[in-house]
């Protein structure tokens, strides 16, 4: 299996790579990641390094030096091992959430490979009306899907970046919160 997608005889004429810190490396809202154009990708008699290049020379200033230097610790040995750590440990948490959708009967996709949980809001209930429901009955907060767009009405989303003990509490308020009203 090849470490990188530009080991793959070919790819450097037809493939770019985006990688985002965000979610592995614990960089939200930093918006740091990486683009990686091969400069012998061209279509049409342009080059996609070149004019990468120039978008970002003259659309951005750039991440900030204070940002770089945190990003770097990403990628030493003892950084990779935190990720390694931090990834159980979300994975573990959304397997709780998980197992607790599970035992109340709440349709959801997500969690075995993302970080987040997308569930269908129980008994026909706006996004809307379960974010209130869960903050009101349970103090449980999530995201309801409405705030991705029109087509998120109806559902919700859990994040699986909190602490175990967190999860765990969460897990237990929903089965005993939704448990109540089958």
């Amino acid at each position: 299996m090849p470490h990188s997608i530009f080991e793959i005889e070919g790819v450097r004429t037809c493939a770019i790579e985006i990688c985002s810190l965000s979610k592995t490396a614990g960089f939200t809202g930093t918006r740091l990641g990486y683009t990686v154009i091969p400069k012998q990708l061209e279509r049409c008699g342009l080059n996609f390094n070149a004019m990468w290049v120039r978008n970002r020379t003259t659309k951005t200033n750039g991440v900030s030096y204070v940002i770089q230097r945190g990003a770097l610790g990403v990628f030493t040995p003892e950084g990779q091992k935190q990720i390694k750590a931090n990834i159980a440990i979300y994975k573990n948490n959304a397997k709780c959430l998980m197992q607790a959708l599970d035992k109340v009967g709440v349709w959801y996709t997500g969690g075995k490979n993302a970080p987040y949980i997308w569930l269908k809001c129980p008994g026909g209930m706006g996004s809307w009306e379960f974010f209130d429901f869960l903050l009101n009955e349970a103090q449980i907060v999530g995201t309801p899907g409405e705030g991705f767009g029109k087509c998120g009405e109806g559902y919700f989303r859990f994040s699986t970046f909190g602490s175990v003990e967190a999860t765990q509490e969460t897990a237990n308020r929903l089965v005993q919160l939704l448990s109540r009203q089958e």
